[in-house]
């Protein structure tokens, strides 16, 4: 071999050895990108939700922030690659991930912790910003960035090219392994400063590697892509549009999903990881192989998905089990995201237009995020999300459909299609809408806020002459009054005077007049309790409970010493003096979501510090599919007091629900018949440890 050859031959093995290189740089730094990217999400929503009452609306806002915060990125990409010189692209991108180490540890400010009653949304929108902004847009524009120079690197074009998406399914990957790891492995095993520390450290070891990469890459920005291989392959503003369409409608999808299941299903803690799981993963399989999605199978099976979310939505959601429901709701969803996916993946352009696609993608997942998030508490007063957003996204398919017809089909006979395509789908959504606003006749008054929707309806028990009306939001009953005068001031649902907190009150009234606190408002039923001479404080995060509670149920009417400090109840408690009080109820825990700050090591304390030194704290522990009672009798018992459990089964005929009651005090003579009779200690659980504001793990106590 002559040495030419020889040094040819070299050259070539070291330039592939070279690429094989950069390829997986490229790709390690996309995957750490996108885990950073999603696991920094639950980790400071965690941080913040004991700040806003811990509902499932401030997750919700959390992920309006990061799809608006996603498209921010992309913006930047895409304004980086066309706009700026291909010299100093690396060096901006450098400067800008340099300056985003201001921002570790990304631990929240106090100065952003709520004083009670203002707008949440714009105030958790703007501590994230101030937060994690800088850090979140530049591990968001990572796909975009690396894909493209990856395709200016190689200059590669038609289906060679197109390979370069698949980084963004490789991306997808590494954001699904980040969102499942982190409730099952991560948060269980760190506490949250810790996490902090951790990811803090992490992404800078990012910011050195996408330092790396630009300089790698710094001598091949100014290779030009190859132009696409016929003038039909540059999108048009309809193929663009779409572009935005299929990915609105599955973002919405996804947050309309998250809030019907979480209010009206199953409230399971951890349960939005389902959902947005389901969302990556269809976003995985369509972008790594076309061939994944076979388009009959899945349309076919979009059509069933279309009509049993339909029914089930004007059907009093089934009569099945919960697990039933949803299986039902996390199914119909997966099948609608493939299908918006798979059409989107299937439009994907040459990459010359590549961070333009990105930027109309995440354009329409901001969109959708916005629509749910922020427009619809403000439109409507009942939640509709869901039911019109499956409509929407039905008629975004049924386009996609009519498009794909044949071109061999006569104009006439196309728009025919589409026609009676849409009569069809207009019939649908107006019987859909009808059955929506006229489901129950039996409604009082609607109102919604930032909170979710609550909704005062009629009923009866089954003895005659019994009628009350009661306060929901979703599933969840807030509270239950009779309608006869002479039956307002009396406790029904979990506070009947037999319920654990009855028990507490009756006995403790016998000492004489008392102040009361209780932690959650309702309809103000504990209020049915109140003597001449007792003081009743309410702690309700809730300015909408409040005002129905005052003005359409007569519980708070029942006293005349009656106060409602409006915002989170642990801050309210923290900046107050002690109060003194004979009991204390918390009762944040009625059905199944879980204010996980209310369980903490710090806020027995501050329970400890408004309580007598002889008062009883009542906490309401009832709950499907979460054991509370181990965290309460640990708390019981490092500050040394005495913790009992109190049952109470339900009484249909009564309006009395079944309800668990912890009652905890340091007064040894408390616990004596009838109490004592009809309680049990509260017991611990092996292995379960004290839950503090740095520490908790409710995998270990589903039932």
């Amino acid at each position: 071999m002559s040495e030419e050859m020889s040094f040819a031959v070299q050259s070539a093995a070291s330039s592939a050895s070279g690429l094989a290189a950069g390829k997986v740089m490229l790709a390690v730094t996309v995957f750490l990108g996108a885990t950073l990217l999603f696991l920094v999400e639950p980790l400071i929503a965690k941080m913040i939700l004991p700040w806003f009452g811990g509902s499932a609306s401030v997750w919700v806002t959390c992920l309006l922030f990061f799809q608006t915060a996603l498209l921010a990125g992309y913006l930047y990409a895409h304004l980086l690659v066309e706009h700026v010189a291909p010299a100093w692209q690396g060096r901006v991108h450098t400067a800008l991930a340099l300056a985003s180490l201001l921002f570790l540890p990304i631990v929240p400010s106090e100065v952003w912790k709520p004083s009670g009653g203002e707008e949440p949304l714009l105030r958790i929108l703007a501590l994230l910003t101030f937060t994690i902004g800088l850090p979140f847009l530049l591990l968001s524009a990572t796909g975009p960035l690396v894909q493209s120079r990856w395709s200016r690197g190689r200059g590669e074009s038609g289906k060679q090219a197109h390979a370069v998406y698949r980084l963004y399914a490789v991306s997808n990957f590494g954001s699904l392994l980040a969102l499942l790891s982190y409730p099952i492995l991560i948060e269980p095993s760190l506490p949250t400063q810790m996490q902090a520390w951790s990811w803090s450290l992490l992404y800078a070891l990012f910011v050195v590697l996408s330092a790396a990469v630009a300089w790698r890459y710094r001598n091949v920005h100014g290779a030009r892509l190859r132009a696409p291989e016929s003038s039909s392959a540059a999108p048009g503003w309809a193929v663009r549009f779409l572009w935005l369409c299929l990915a609105a409608a599955p973002s919405a999808l996804l947050l309309a999903v998250t809030n019907h299941i979480l209010r009206n299903v199953a409230a399971i803690p951890l349960l939005w990881v389902g959902p947005l799981s389901l969302y990556l993963l269809s976003l995985i399989i369509c972008f790594e192989n076309p061939r994944w999605y076979y388009r009959p199978l899945w349309y076919g099976l979009f059509a069933a998905a279309f009509a049993l979310l339909l029914y089930s939505l004007g059907n009093a959601l089934f009569q099945v089990d919960y697990s039933e429901l949803l299986l039902l709701y996390m199914g119909a969803f997966f099948v609608c995201c493939m299908v918006c996916h798979g059409e989107l993946a299937g439009l994907k352009p040459d990459p010359s237009a590549l961070t333009s696609f990105y930027l109309s993608v995440a354009a329409g997942g901001a969109i959708g995020g916005l629509a749910i998030a922020a427009i619809a508490p403000m439109v409507f007063d009942r939640d509709y999300d869901l039911a019109l957003t499956v409509l929407l996204v039905a008629l975004c398919i049924y386009y996609v459909t009519w498009r794909r017809l044949p071109k061999t089909m006569s104009a006439r006979a196309r728009h025919g299609v589409l026609a009676a395509v849409l009569s069809i789908w207009v019939m649908l959504s107006g019987a859909v809408i009808w059955r929506l606003l006229y489901f129950d006749n039996n409604g009082v008054f609607t109102a919604r806020n930032f909170y979710g929707p609550l909704q005062v309806s009629l009923g009866i028990t089954p003895l005659p002459g019994r009628e009350y009306i009661q306060l929901r939001n979703g599933n969840i009953i807030h509270g239950q009054e009779f309608t006869a005068r002479e039956q307002w001031c009396e406790p029904l649902t979990y506070y009947s005077p037999e319920s654990g907190v009855g028990l507490a009150l009756r006995q403790m009234g016998t000492n004489g007049p008392m102040r009361v606190g209780v932690i959650g408002l309702g309809a103000g039923t504990i209020a049915g309790y109140a003597r001449p001479g007792d003081a009743f404080r309410f702690y309700e995060i809730n300015p909408l409970v409040r005002d129905v509670a005052a003005k359409t149920f007569h519980y708070l009417g029942c006293t005349q010493d009656v106060s409602i400090a409006i915002g989170d109840a642990r801050l309210s408690l923290e900046r107050e003096a002690p109060q003194a009080f004979d009991v204390l109820a918390v009762d944040a825990f009625t059905s199944d979501a879980i204010p996980v700050h209310l369980l903490t090591k710090e806020a027995f304390a501050q329970y400890w510090r408004h309580l007598k030194p002889d008062g009883v704290l009542a906490v309401h522990v009832t709950n499907r599919y979460i054991d509370l009672e181990p965290i309460v009798a640990l708390a019981a018992e490092e500050a040394a007091k005495t913790a009992r459990m109190v049952y109470l089964p339900i009484d249909d005929a009564n309006a009395v629900n079944n309800s668990f009651w912890i009652l905890i005090t340091g007064n040894p003579s408390f616990f004596t018949p009838p109490i004592r009779n009809v309680s049990t200690p509260a017991m611990t659980r092996p292995g379960v440890r004290a839950w503090t504001d740095d520490y908790s793990n409710l995998w270990q106590l589903l039932r």
